[in-house]
C-alpha cells in the first residue's frame, strides 16, 4: 500500500515534464557561461527552484482540474491522481502548500545569491517576479478563476517558462541583460508553449465538455496545428537569428541537427486526426526542446 502511495505521488509530480522545465534555467546559464560571469550557486539553486515550481504547477493542476471538472472519466491522457482517487483532495492541497513553501524558500536564497540579501531594487523586482511565478503556477487551473480556462495559459507559459526563466537566470548570474538574450529566451518560451498546445490538442474534447476554453478549443483543430507549426518553427528561427548575430564559426549551428527531429514531430501533428494519439508527442517535444538547449549551450561553451 505504501509503494502504491509513493507511485501515485511520483505520477502526480509528472517527472516527464522536468526536462522542459529545466530548459529555461539551462539556457540562461549557458549564455551566462559564454558571456561571463557564471555562478555555480545560482545555477544549482535555479535548478532546484525550477524543480519546485514545476512540481507545484503539476500538483496544483491535478487538484484544480479535478475540482473544476476538466479531469473526469472522459479524460484522454494519463489518469490524474486526485480524479482517480489515488490521492485525496485534502492531501493534494496540503502538498501544494508544502511545495509552495519549498519553492519560495529556494527562490529567496537564489535571489540572495544572485543580487544579495539586502533589500534593493533588484532584490524587490525578483521577489515580485518569484511570487508572481508561484501564484501563476497555482491558479493556472486552481482557484475560483483559473486563467487556464480562459485561453491565457499559452501567454503565461511563454512569459514564465521562457522570457522570465531565461532572462532572470542570466541576470542572477551576470547582473545585466543584453538585448540579444531575448532571442534564446523567446525560443524556450515558444517551445514550452508548443508543449502546452500539444497537451491542449490532445484534451480538446474533454476541455470542450468541461468548459475549459483553451486556445485550441477557441480556434479549432486546423488552426491549432498551424499555430503549433508557428511555435516550433519560430523557436528554431529565434536561435538561428541569435547565432547569426554572434557568428564566429559554423559549429555554432550544431543544434540544427534537431531540425529533422522537429520536422518528424510536425508531420505527426499534421497527419494525425485522432487527438488521443497525441500524448506521446508531449514527451517527444519536451525532450527535443531539452536537447536543443543542450546542443545550443555546448556550441556556446566550446
Amino acid at each position: 500500500m505504501k509503494n502504491k502511495s509513493v507511485v501515485a505521488w511520483i505520477h502526480a509530480a509528472r517527472p516527464r515534464t522536468l526536462p522542459l522545465a529545466f530548459s529555461s534555467t539551462l539556457m540562461g546559464s549557458f549564455v551566462a557561461w559564454h558571456d561571463r560571469p557564471f555562478k555555480w550557486s545560482v545555477f544549482g539553486l535555479a535548478l532546484a527552484t525550477t524543480l519546485f515550481l514545476q512540481v507545484l504547477s503539476n500538483l496544483a493542476n491535478d487538484y484544480g482540474d479535478t475540482v473544476n471538472g476538466a479531469d473526469n472519466h472522459h479524460r484522454v491522457g494519463p489518469a490524474r491522481s486526485v480524479q482517480s482517487g489515488a490521492i485525496s483532495l485534502r492531501n493534494m492541497k496540503l502538498a501544494v502548500i508544502i511545495i509552495s513553501i519549498m519553492a519560495l524558500s529556494s527562490g529567496i536564497v537564489l535571489i540572495g545569491m544572485g543580487v544579495g540579501f539586502a533589500p534593493s531594487i533588484d532584490w524587490l523586482m525578483f521577489i515580485v517576479l518569484g511570487i508572481a511565478a508561484l501564484i501563476s503556477a497555482i491558479v493556472y487551473t486552481a482557484g475560483s478563476r483559473p486563467y487556464g480556462y480562459k485561453g491565457l495559459g499559452d501567454l503565461f507559459v511563454f512569459l514564465f517558462f521562457g522570457l522570465t526563466g531565461v532572462v532572470g537566470t542570466y541576470y542572477l548570474h551576470t547582473g545585466y541583460i543584453p538585448g540579444s538574450l531575448w532571442l534564446p529566451a523567446a525560443s524556450v518560451g515558444l517551445f514550452s508553449t508548443a508543449v502546452l498546445n500539444v497537451n491542449n490538442m490532445r484534451d480538446v474534447k474533454g476541455d470542450t465538455r468541461s468548459g475549459k476554453r483553451t486556445l485550441v478549443v477557441a480556434m479549432g483543430a486546423s488552426w491549432a496545428k498551424k499555430y503549433h507549426a508557428f511555435l516550433v518553427i519560430g523557436a528554431i528561427l529565434a536561435l538561428m537569428i541569435y547565432t547569426l548575430l554572434s557568428f564566429k564559426h559554423a559549429s555554432q549551428f550544431i543544434y540544427l541537427v534537431m531540425i529533422f527531429y522537429f520536422w518528424r514531430h510536425l508531420m505527426v501533428i499534421f497527419k494525425n486526426t485522432d487527438p488521443t494519439a497525441l500524448d506521446p508527442q508531449l514527451r517527444i517535444l519536451a525532450i527535443g526542446t531539452f536537447f536543443t538547449v543542450i546542443f545550443f549551450g555546448l556550441s556556446l561553451m566550446f
